[in-house]
């Protein structure tokens, strides 16, 4: 069976978003997720190493856990900050060059620039090079993020985009274990005379194979063509996926009907105007707190657990067990992504994270330390995957990577600082202290998102953002 005809004169901006978003979900469809969730995998191995090679960087006389100043650049805090910082510059200054350029075609430049800083960084001896070479890095993989997000939201049906980033983030979040297991098994030698860390890094950089194989199977969004006026090749690349579609499914796809939405430039002014208004300062303020629960956990956990009085190989070890739960959050979360209201499954997520970081602060057991762990792991992926889908639900395409790269620039530039703040609680008010600063942040989290969130479940890119 063959799609049902297509309106003589070619599709409008409008009708190209209501083909796709009639479409049922086929082999095609969650191939093109899986395709590009494989590029996201090596972009979460290279955001991820960060916590898990600290102990090494230490080890190697580079850095220090903690620094006597609270912004010292000797320390873990300013590795983290250097990468953050680049992440902020990546989503703030350049998110709008996949809007300009196109998805596909950023996709696979930022793949390229982080893989290549990130081999520089791993051969650097002091801590100057290595923060200014992380920082590099940060910039292609922030431009990544907000492409990849933008990128899958365009291409899947309004009735699976919570499952499609649901399960984006399963092959993501493998990174972690991955990484993890590397960096128990590396940290601790040096192979062939090279520090076990320097190790874990290059390790990633084999993303850069796939890059080019990835770019050849998966399309530019027809709605990003569409947006910009490429009407002619809009309707070639969703044509022959309608073609595929409708002959895996063994069905004519349903009738649809043209929104008439003609094609237009973005600004970004646009984002301050009418209903987007609301949604930026409430995302601004969501982005700002969430990454204190999700990094301030991620990116310390070996150095908490060390804190707690466990030595370094040790740490590393249940770090790797924690890290195991990573994927099974989002894969948890599939059941329901497109059941529950997204707004809810945020403020849900950032209460569980609050209450299990409290208790994992009080636990001295190692099963009980392990598996509070777990919980906070597990509750902090189902947060990042529902708002990785949410926030790209609130903008219209034409400013979608724009819209999405500034707000989430703020995330970014929160750990920046927030990283020297846990390094200076730490220092002062130990574990506890840590996690009551996660606990406050998430609580500011759970109102500005159930008090101001718009609701996004099933319905059109379209109509949300009209």
């Amino acid at each position: 069976m063959v799609a049902a005809p297509l309106i003589e004169a070619g599709p409008s901006a409008g009708l190209v978003g209501a083909r796709l978003d009639r479409l049922p979900a086929t082999r095609t469809i969650w191939t093109r997720v899986l395709l590009l969730s494989l590029g996201g995998f090596f972009e979460f191995y290279d955001l991820f190493f960060t916590g898990y090679v600290a102990p090494g960087l230490v080890r190697s006389g580079i850095l220090t856990p903690t620094t006597p100043g609270l912004f010292g650049t000797s320390g873990i805090a300013s590795f983290v900050a250097a990468l953050f910082a680049g992440l902020f510059v990546g989503t703030a200054l350049f998110g709008f060059v996949a809007d300009r350029f196109g998805r596909r075609t950023i996709f696979t430049m930022s793949m390229l620039w982080y893989t290549a800083a990130t081999i520089v960084m791993a051969f650097q001896t002091d801590a100057f090079g290595l923060n200014l070479w992380r920082f590099i890095a940060g910039i292609g993989i922030g431009v990544e993020l907000v492409t990849v997000d933008t990128y899958i939201a365009e291409l899947v049906p309004k009735h699976i985009r919570g499952r499609a980033f649901a399960y984006n983030q399963v092959i993501q979040f493998l990174a972690v274990p991955t990484v993890a297991f590397l960096a128990w098994q590396l940290v601790p030698i040096a192979p062939l005379g090279l520090d076990g860390w320097r190790w874990v890094v290059l390790i990633g950089s084999v993303g850069a194979l796939f890059v080019l194989w990835i770019r050849r199977n998966v399309p530019e969004s027809p709605r990003w063509l569409a947006s910009h006026g490429r009407l002619e090749e809009a309707e070639r690349v969703l044509s022959a996926l309608e073609a595929r579609v409708a002959a895996e499914s063994g069905a004519a796809l349903p009738p649809v009907i043209d929104p008439q939405i003609a094609p237009s430039r973005g600004r970004f002014a646009e984002i301050w105007q009418g209903p987007y208004r609301t949604r930026t300062l409430m995302l601004i303020v969501f982005n700002i707190f969430q990454t204190v629960g999700f990094y301030g956990f991620s990116n310390w956990v070996p150095t908490l657990l060390i804190a707690q009085g466990i030595a370094v190989t040790t740490s590393l070890q249940y770090t790797f067990i924690i890290a195991i739960a990573a994927p099974l959050g989002p894969l948890l979360g599939a059941a329901f992504a497109d059941r529950l209201e997204r707004k809810w499954m945020l403020v849900l997520a950032a209460f569980c994270i609050a209450v299990f970081g409290l208790a994992f602060a009080q636990m001295t057991a190692v099963m009980a330390l392990i598996g509070f762990g777990v919980l906070v792991t597990l509750s902090n992926n189902i947060m990042s995957f529902t708002f990785h889908t949410y926030q790209t639900e609130l903008y219209p395409t034409r400013i979608r990577a724009l819209a999405v790269g500034f707000v989430y620039s703020f995330s970014r530039l929160s750990v920046v600082f927030s990283a020297f703040v846990i390094a200076f609680v730490l220092d002062r008010f130990g574990v506890d202290g840590v996690f009551s600063l996660i606990a406050g942040s998430m609580v500011l989290v759970m109102l500005s998102i159930g008090i101001f969130g718009p609701r996004t479940s099933h319905r059109a890119l379209e109509e949300i953002s009209r």
